[in-house]
């Protein structure tokens, strides 16, 4: 297998856990809509709607709006090493590590949220993004 693809396969994946949580986002959020009678007013306040629906439904918004945010450094980075090549076995290590990481902090925000769990574990997601970022860097700037 082509080592770039290599680079890709770990980001293909986030995508699709991303599409995981936008699914279950739905699936719990438009239920929940329907059980508590809500009338959607697009002239309400970002969010104001929202607050209304149970914790449990709101977790997976919040995690979907998570997945949105910071790993689209995660995409940049990563694209980035497939294209210069750099598909060295600690990157794809890195990259791998950092998708599992933000599977595992999704899992925790979803089904229970206890946030000291999910803060730690969102921090060690940083420790392969920014391995990830040096060696970028490194490539790219020697």
């Amino acid at each position: 297998m082509e080592t770039k693809i290599l680079m890709i396969q770990p980001i293909v994946a986030l995508i699709i856990w991303s599409l995981v949580m936008w699914a279950w986002m739905y699936v719990t959020r438009l239920p929940a809509i329907a059980a508590a009678k809500m009338q959607m007013d697009p002239n309400a306040p970002a969010g104001d709607q929202m607050s209304k629906l149970p914790a449990k439904v709101r977790w997976k918004a919040d995690n979907y709006n998570h997945l949105m945010e910071q790993p689209t450094i995660f995409y940049a980075i990563a694209l980035s090493l497939a294209v210069i090549g750099d598909s060295a076995t600690i990157n794809i290590f890195a990259a791998w590590s950092y998708v599992a990481l933000r599977i595992l902090h999704s899992l925790i925000q979803a089904l229970g949220n206890k946030i000291e769990l999910r803060f730690f574990v969102f921090l060690l997601s940083n420790i392969p993004l920014i391995l990830l970022t040096f060696n970028g860097a490194r490539a790219v700037f020697q």
